[in-house]
């Protein structure tokens, strides 16, 4: 008798449970239906930003290969004229020396000197200033 007042209990109070928890279910459908949506519709907007994301991202590298690349250029054309300008420098030091010393005729002999007639031949010089340097 115990064993199905038990069960008679269960029978009468699960129905009522089972009741509330479906009428709590469809209450709470149209609030998950619209969470999903919402989850949904917010996926495809974060994978629509990572795809412009890697886009940038691969045209931000691209543009730091040709950056590298125009200034490792620079600085190789930076080297070699840095070069030249200092031997140029050295040249017109050793020659402005020479000439103050009065060493007038024997600079003409010297390195030195092939140094400085080069540098009037080859640099943008106006007239006047390589009759100067020549003279």
């Amino acid at each position: 008798q115990g064993l199905y007042d038990k069960f008679m209990c269960y029978c009468t109070t699960g129905a009522k449970d089972l009741a509330a928890s479906v009428q709590a279910a469809e209450t709470k459908m149209p609030a998950v239906t619209s969470a999903l949506a919402e989850a949904t519709a917010q996926k495809a907007q974060l994978e629509t930003d990572l795809t412009q994301h890697k886009t940038d991202r691969a045209a931000a590298e691209d543009a730091i290969k040709e950056a590298t690349a125009l200034r490792e250029k620079e600085a190789g054309v930076f080297a070699k004229d840095s070069g030249d300008y200092k031997t140029n420098i050295a040249a017109t030091g050793k020659a402005i020396d020479l000439i103050s010393k009065g060493a007038g005729g024997s600079f003409l002999q010297t390195n030195t000197a092939a140094i400085v007639r080069s540098l009037t031949i080859n640099m943008d010089l106006s007239s006047a200033d390589r009759d100067m340097m020549s003279s």
